[in-house]
């Protein structure tokens, strides 16, 4: 099989792109024509340098949005539901979406089905869209002839999983304007400010104090030399954005984030809510619990939470109980470990990861609703000192010449 790229217009006379797997042209040819795509230049794929693959891993390209695919499973649901053949229901997908990633997905999806492949199979061929769990989800839908369920239960996971991804941005949002405009403060008064009080303290000729000559030096220099600076700015985020794309600067960066004062907790709780309602969500639809751990710790957002998943899978392997593995690990609350085992006890593991995926919930809710309250503190604080450092660097000298014209 070979890899070949196309372009095409689709019914509607958009320009649709992409490449296929086929023994030759005409087979690809013969893969539009059948989803309704006209080709019109089909060549083989060129092999990618060695450069151009890496620059790929650090910067992959975009994803589609978790709205789209919240759509697509609400669609999918409608139309299995209805008992629309997929095939038709896919064609009519790709006619109406107008996000192009996720159009070039159900062209591939399409041809996969007409060679002979399940959903399930197809949706694999198309990682960047369609995630393992999701694709898990799917191929347990398709073995027990529930795949309306399936995407039913995928449209209820992403859109709780959406609700807690913006409570965590919501929370994030206001120390981040916050701190930005503290920083563009600090950079106006340095560079406009500081040089107009520099004139005034020439005619000064005694020693002036030491926060003064820092604040004059660190002004002078970003004066002159603000190129440099921006410069240094720019190569410092591109280098850390390389090192958080490697596997070790990724895992660091997550751990850190669980690190942080005030934040840490709140993306620890926001974390294992998405990893519990997930995980019951795996649970319900029949997917085996090793299995479904190790989809999850792919897909919970980090990688340390990740981490602390397989451990609780490699415990669930050697044939402890869920509760017990978790009690271990050392993420979770004695209250919800006591949940998970009432679970264990009961049978009902589905429904008590359900609870604590909403205990968590309820938490980053309420942590959000009063994150004003425990942030306000820290900068207040914050500012306070910044603005105690230029009020010496600045006033100290003034002071000391009023002293001087006195006497």
């Amino acid at each position: 099989m070979v890899e070949y790229t196309f372009r095409g217009r689709d019914r509607r006379g958009s320009l649709v792109t992409g490449f296929r797997e086929a023994e030759g042209p005409e087979a690809v040819a013969n893969q539009l024509l059948t989803v309704g795509i006209t080709p019109v230049e089909i060549r083989p794929r060129p092999a990618e340098p060695d450069w151009l693959t890496t620059l790929k891993r650090l910067w992959p390209g975009r994803r589609i949005r978790t709205d789209d695919l919240l759509l697509f499973s609400r669609q999918m649901h409608a139309l299995t539901r209805a008992g629309v053949p997929i095939n038709r229901g896919l064609k009519s997908l790709m006619d109406s979406t107008r996000t192009p990633a996720l159009r070039v997905a159900l062209t591939t999806l399409l041809a996969s089905l007409e060679e002979g492949r399940d959903l399930a199979s197809s949706m694999q061929r198309c990682p960047q869209v369609f995630p393992p769990l999701y694709v898990s989800i799917v191929r347990v839908g398709e073995a027990s002839g529930k795949l309306e369920e399936s995407f039913l239960r995928l449209h209820e996971y992403l859109e709780r999983d959406k609700n807690t991804r913006n409570q965590l941005k919501t929370a994030l949002r206001y120390p981040a304007i916050v701190i930005i405009a503290i920083a563009i403060a600090i950079a106006v008064i340095t560079v406009k400010v500081i040089p107009a009080f520099a004139r005034v303290y020439a005619q000064f000729h005694g020693e002036l104090p030491l926060p003064t000559r820092i604040i004059l030096a660190v002004s002078n220099f970003a004066s002159h030399y603000w190129f440099l600076v921006l410069a240094l700015i720019i190569l410092t985020t591109i280098a850390l954005r390389i090192y958080v794309r490697t596997e070790k600067g990724h895992y660091a960066w997550d751990t850190l984030k669980l690190r942080l004062p005030v934040f840490g907790p709140l993306v620890l709780r926001g974390g294992l809510a998405r990893f519990a309602r997930a995980f019951a969500m795996s649970y319900r639809a029949g997917v085996p619990m090793v299995q479904a751990m190790g989809l999850i710790a792919q897909s919970v957002g980090n990688e340390y939470l990740g981490e602390r998943i397989l451990a609780m899978r490699t415990g669930v392997e050697r044939g402890e109980s869920l509760s017990t593995t978790a009690e271990t690990v050392g993420l979770f609350t004695p209250l919800v470990v006591q949940m998970l085992r009432v679970g264990d006890e009961t049978g009902a593991t589905d429904d008590m990861l359900d609870e604590v995926a909403t205990y968590y919930e309820d938490e980053v809710d309420y942590d959000v609703r009063n994150m004003g309250a425990l942030i306000e503190p820290i900068l207040i604080v914050a500012l306070g000192i910044v603005v105690l450092i230029l009020a010496l660097g600045v006033f100290l000298p003034m002071w000391d010449l009023i002293q001087v014209v006195q006497h």
